[in-house]
């Protein structure tokens, strides 16, 4: 039970980690650009079927993808559930 606490506390850090570097503007040859990779791998396909069902909420022009949020809540109260 120890280690599921551990992988689902280290998942919401990647997810964190994902949601901090999307925001920073880099190069795909950046080493930053390779580690945003990375993290898009390690965490789209749990994100895309939230995004399915969550539509991003439109500011004017803009969209705001809440999928990360919700999913760092769901994973912050499956942590507290199993912890």
């Amino acid at each position: 039970m120890v280690v599921l606490c551990y992988l689902v506390q280290g998942y919401s850090l990647v997810v964190l980690a994902r949601i901090v570097l999307e925001w920073i503007p880099v190069s795909f040859d950046h080493p930053i650009a390779r580690v945003r990779s990375g993290l898009r791998a390690a965490t789209e396909p749990v994100l895309r079927p939230l995004r399915a069902i969550l539509p991003p909420v439109r500011f004017g022009e803009v969209g705001l993808d809440l999928s990360p949020l919700v999913l760092l809540i769901a994973l912050g109260i499956l942590a507290a559930a199993i912890c």
